[in-house]
């Protein structure tokens, strides 16, 4: 089964800019692919505002996030995987939704599930009279 992930960071955009707010990301930048400016980045993590007003050519894709932003007058490309979203939260009340870290990319084998449970143990059935 494919990634909820992609489907939710785009619902939850949609309600904050709706709801007049304004959206931002928590991006984990030391993931591979992550091309985000090194200056805006700490604790291997960097914020990124991505309000209609700050950002340009937006794509919220099913396996990346990719857009156009100024940042010191600058304009930049930046783009990352969705995997590596941390959080997409209104920056005015913080309201939004922080994703699993556990999460693995779509190139890793999915999880196989919990173990199946341990047959009963072997032996004479055992019956008793109930009133």
């Amino acid at each position: 089964m494919t990634s909820n992930r992609p489907y939710l960071l785009r619902a939850i955009y949609e309600w904050i800019c709706d709801n007049g707010l304004t959206p931002y990301v928590l991006v984990d930048a030391t993931r591979p692919g992550t091309e985000a400016p090194t200056q805006s980045i700490k604790d291997g993590k960097v914020v990124l505002n991505l309000a209609p007003r700050a950002v340009s050519q937006l794509d919220l894709g099913k396996d990346r996030v990719s857009f156009l932003a100024r940042f010191s007058g600058v304009s930049r490309t930046v783009s990352f995987p969705v995997s590596a979203v941390v959080a997409v939260y209104a920056q005015e009340n913080g309201q939004g939704m922080m994703f699993p870290a556990d999460e693995t990319d779509a190139g890793a084998p999915p999880d196989s599930g919990p173990e199946p449970p341990a047959p009963p143990p072997k032996g004479a059935p055992k019956l008793r009279v109930i009133k």
